[in-house]
């Protein structure tokens, strides 16, 4: 479909309609059966290998406005959809469909001495409004997610994947019809215009949680307009510390892969840190290994005394997600300095050690306060689907209800049930 053309009025009329089919729809899927729940996504994932060349002709809509409006490589990259791709997003709605279905768990159950029995059920959240970037398989992703765990879903991708999300649009919706349940328990907002993202966040009436997937600058607005509570997902400042225990051979595949493997995703390692204690061999080795990959290398003056090729760092470097073939990289005096710089620096989103020395990696483990610790492992494994979830909404780096990757179970809330035989309170 192609975007509507809007008015200040029209914005508003069309969100309330949203609002209000999205609500309805909400009440159904909450109490839907797991078995069509789980119909809905095999039979979203046969459509889109079934419409895999159209989906891939409006993703060629979407990559040609973005090269003619300038996007970076690492843009048109998040926004290309390839075969490959394709058949990712397919496997992913399989992989949800195949996760335990968390509507109607029981977390807890107890009788009180009355002979009430009590116990705290897990339920939808509502309406879900998720408000992403140039990324069209998040449309896939987050419809998956949402209505596994009984929501309704909103999605207001970003004006430069609108056509691509609109065609994996067609085939959610084509599985809610095959299971029987309503289309509108999946909607994409059919404008550009940003208007509509103000009235998404305004939506309290008719929108439970909004999920915010994007830059900094998507973040910062979301933050000062919503009136709906958010998962926040702010930037991917990600750390790889090369700690004096580490394996030199394995820190540099990691760095390598942590750093390059794909750079427009918020997991790519931004800053590495050199323990001083290795500087003088492992600086120079991972300066060429990631030069040699393609990626620009900015250092403090400890690294470029051992590694004159790498470009000068300054303060700001220490702050930025490039999203890009680019890295900071400074010497550091030890592990507890380590730690400081990635509380000064970091956003809480993902920090790994290099290191064969168990206690530095618990204390690291322990110490570094972000969404996501590892010890030996690349960051680019900051993922729903490598944690098994079979896909994620995105990555939370607030610390109230969702941490980390935000799957089926993030996207539920839960309820007391309580029976009784007739008991009255004294």
């Amino acid at each position: 479909m192609d975007a509507l053309e809007t008015t200040a009025g029209d914005i508003d009329a069309l969100m309330a309609d949203i609002g209000r089919r999205a609500r309805a729809a909400a009440r159904t899927l909450a109490t839907a059966p797991t078995a069509a729940k789980d119909t809905v996504l095999t039979a979203a994932a046969d459509a889109l290998m079934a419409e895999i060349d159209t989906i891939k002709d409006a993703n060629a809509r979407d990559m040609a406005a973005g090269e003619a409006k300038g996007l970076s490589k690492a843009l048109l990259d998040r926004l290309r959809l390839t075969d490959d791709r394709i058949a990712a997003m397919a496997q992913g709605l399989r992989e949800v469909a195949a996760l335990p279905d968390p509507i109607g768990a029981e977390l807890a159950a107890w009788d009180r001495p009355n002979g009430l029995r009590i116990a705290r059920v897990r339920v939808p959240l509502g309406v879900i409004g998720v408000i992403y970037e140039s990324r069209p398989n998040v449309t896939a992703d987050a419809a998956a997610l949402c209505l596994k765990a009984g929501n309704a879903v909103i999605l207001r991708g970003g004006s430069e994947s609108f056509h691509s999300s609109s065609a994996i649009l067609g085939c959610i919706q084509d599985g809610l019809d095959t299971a029987g349940l309503p289309s509108d328990a999946c909607q994409m907002i059919p404008t550009t215009d940003r208007a509509a993202v103000g009235a998404l966040l305004r939506a309290s009436e008719y929108v439970d949680v909004i999920v915010p997937r994007g830059g900094k600058s998507l973040i910062e607005r979301v933050t000062a307009e919503s009136r709906v509570p958010l998962f926040k997902h702010l930037e991917g400042i990600c750390h790889t510390y090369v700690h004096a225990g580490a394996d030199l051979d394995k820190a540099r595949t990691l760095a390598v892969n942590a750093k390059m493997r794909r750079t427009g995703i918020c997991g790519a390692t931004e800053t590495i840190l050199v323990d001083r204690a290795i500087a003088a061999d492992a600086v120079p080795a991972l300066v060429r290994d990631l030069n040699d990959a393609g990626c620009v290398v900015r250092g403090c003056d400890g690294v470029r005394t051992l590694a004159p090729s790498a470009e000068p760092a300054t303060d700001a470097d220490w702050d930025t997600e490039y999203l890009d073939a680019i890295v900071s990289m400074k010497v550091v005096e030890g592990l507890d300095d380590a730690i400081a710089h990635i509380a000064a620096h970091g956003s809480d989103h993902t920090d790994a050690i290099v290191t064969e020395d168990a206690a530095a990696a618990e204390r690291f483990l322990n110490a570094v306060d972000s969404a996501i610790v590892m010890v030996n492992a690349s960051t680019q494994f900051a993922d729903g689907g490598e944690f098994g979830m079979g896909a994620e909404i995105g990555i939370a780096t607030g610390k109230l209800h969702a941490r980390g990757p935000v799957g089926v179970e993030q996207l539920t809330s839960f309820k007391y049930q309580v029976r009784g035989t007739g008991q009255t309170r004294p």
